[in-house]
């Protein structure tokens, strides 16, 4: 398990805010594994290490794990200064949770829940090249040339993007379905991708990360994920690509992620 800082934990834990948490520290009520600590940072394993304030243990949060397909709309974070909707409202539970990652409110689909931040980490650090696939409704009929472009790589401002998996559902001359598969996390990633080989985005809609499907769960409809579905989520993934790291950004460019 990834360390976390102790006041983190023990304000995940209910004991106080964070801040409050970092006083009770410094003065010197906290033990872990039986020695006491009055400095920061300090850094624990809620799961492995034992920790005591004022002689009570504290007792690590239960981990959770949600899917949600995430209506149109609604925002991936714990809160909005504009008072939209956001992703946890969705899903009720005692224990705080958070996204891992983000779709941008347009789109719509799969995204998990979780208070892991190992798991958190390996789902969304570049390293790691989860594979995630969307469907996107399209304007117009991609052609040959364009799907070659987006298997190849296309140059964003960021620098060129990893190798997609690029499947045809459906072609019209008014219309079209297209699946694709990415590893990279980059502000509305497949909205430009598409964008840039001449077929803008309608809809947009992720129905996979790693190995968990989105499959048949509602719209705006959450469930708790198995043990199975947890530990496949852990294990090292099966990336669609290789180098799938964008090149060095132009000077100037932004590359913060904002969803797809």
């Amino acid at each position: 398990m990834a360390k976390e800082r102790l006041q983190k934990v023990m304000a995940s834990a209910g004991v106080a805010s964070r801040r409050e948490c970092e006083e009770l520290i410094l003065a010197g009520v906290v033990r872990v594994n039986g020695h006491v600590v009055d400095r920061l940072p300090v850094f624990v394993d809620a799961q492995t290490d034992t920790i005591l304030v004022d002689g009570k243990h504290l007792k690590p949060p239960q981990r959770l794990y949600f899917a949600l397909n995430k209506p149109k709309g609604v925002i991936c974070s714990n809160r909005d200064p504009q008072g939209r909707k956001v992703a946890v409202d969705l899903v009720p539970c005692r224990e705080r949770v958070y996204c891992v990652g983000r779709l941008d409110a347009d789109t719509t689909g799969l995204i998990i829940l979780t208070n892991d931040a190992e798991l958190t980490n390996h789902l969304t650090h570049p390293r790691y090249r989860v594979p995630k696939t969307y469907i996107a409704t399209v304007k117009g009929r991609i052609d040959e040339a364009g799907i070659e472009r987006l298997k190849k790589g296309i140059w964003l401002a960021e620098g060129k993007t990893g190798k997609a998996a690029v499947k045809v559902l459906k072609a019209g001359r008014q219309e079209s379905s297209i699946e694709i598969t990415i590893s990279q996390g980059l502000n509305r990633q497949v909205r430009r991708m598409l964008a840039n080989v001449g077929v803008p985005v309608k809809n947009l809609r992720r129905t996979s990360i790693g190995k968990l499907k989105l499959q048949d769960l509602p719209v705006g409809r959450f469930r708790p994920l198995t043990r199975s579905e947890v530990a496949a989520l852990q294990a090292a993934p099966t990336a669609q690509e290789k180098g799938a790291r964008p090149r060095a950004k132009p000077r100037g460019s932004g590359g913060r992620r904002q969803g797809k």
